[in-house]
């Protein structure tokens, strides 16, 4: 069984949608979108420099709008249940999952995350707040330490790796107090996100959704919220409003990947960060992360190995 699984935040990267705008009807589809929220996804995904699309407000649209390009190309019209047996986002990444699996179209996910990506940087911008990725130490005793000085474990990811958020002085302080047997390395993300910090942000989103087409999902959505596969539409969308200022629990969803059987997990655009994960995680699991084109027939050859009705 192949899971199907969508990057957040931090993984974009200068020019990630340069290669897929050679690819029939990709430029088309970006500039309706483009046009439908108000920002110039081509410029943004292929002249713009890092630290323009560290923005939230921008950072949030490009990747969703990448992700869902990438696994459009990489479906090639067929449905996406003959291809996977799941689907599942990090973070701003649930957004695009959430596409994937119908709950909703594409045009409303792009509009939702233009709306997540704005309201969390207003959030953000209220104090001034980051993230650090803590890596080793025993994972309870890391929480807890967290914990002690005041930081919210805002992703537990597995496989060794969880991110703390909180304010600068708070991170600052970690930086030299560090859990026992464990590295901290600070990430460029401007603000505390899966906190308190982003509770603004929770209403602004739950306003937004409002006007929008939900469907069930046609396959499995496994939420970070704790690790469940949904097959409710409206619980998907409730669990994405509340998502934002909660906990991301990808090693709850690594967990329910390894019950369902998953055999491979592919990463659609732009990929690496979850792939890296699954190879701590979910050892002897096939993995393939999808980058530029370039990367699809090794992907579509992966799905034909692990699925019986590709």
């Amino acid at each position: 069984m192949l899971v199907l699984v969508a990057p957040g935040q931090g993984a974009q990267k200068p020019g990630l949608l340069t290669p897929w705008l050679e690819l029939p009807g990709v430029a088309e589809r970006l500039a309706e979108w483009s046009a439908a929220i108000g920002m110039d996804l081509v410029h943004y995904g292929t002249e713009a420099g890092a630290d323009e699309i560290r923005d939230t407000a921008v950072a949030q649209p490009l990747l969703v709008a990448a992700s869902l390009v990438s696994t459009d190309a990489l479906l090639e019209g067929r449905d996406v249940t003959a291809v996977a047996g799941a689907v599942a986002g990090h973070s701003v990444g649930e957004l695009a999952a959430a596409a994937t699996a119908g709950v909703l179209s594409p045009a409303d996910t792009m509009t939702l995350v233009r709306a997540r990506g704005r309201a969390m940087a207003e959030a953000a911008a209220v104090t001034d707040t980051g993230m650090s990725a803590v890596v080793g130490g025993e994972p309870e005793a890391v929480v807890a330490h967290l914990e002690k000085l005041g930081l919210t474990a805002a992703n537990i990811n597995g496989g060794g790796q969880i991110v703390a958020a909180g304010t600068a002085e708070q991170l600052g302080t970690l930086a030299e107090d560090k859990p026992d047997k464990a590295r901290v390395i600070p990430l460029k993300v401007a603000g505390a996100f899966h906190t308190h910090h982003m509770a603004p942000a929770v209403d602004a989103l739950a306003a937004a959704v409002e006007g929008a087409q939900v469907n069930d999902p046609v396959l499995p959505y496994v939420s970070n919220l704790d690790g469940a596969a949904v097959d409710d539409g409206r619980q998907v969308v409730q669990r994405l409003v509340n998502q934002i200022s909660a906990s991301v629990r990808w090693d709850l969803c690594t967990e329910t990947f390894q019950k369902m059987g998953a055999t491979a997990l592919i990463e659609v655009c732009p990929g690496g960060t979850l792939t890296g994960l699954a190879k701590r995680g979910l050892p002897g699991v096939s993995t393939l992360a999808l980058k530029t084109p370039d990367d699809l027939d090794a992907a579509r050859e992966l799905i034909a190995e692990h699925t019986q009705t590709a």
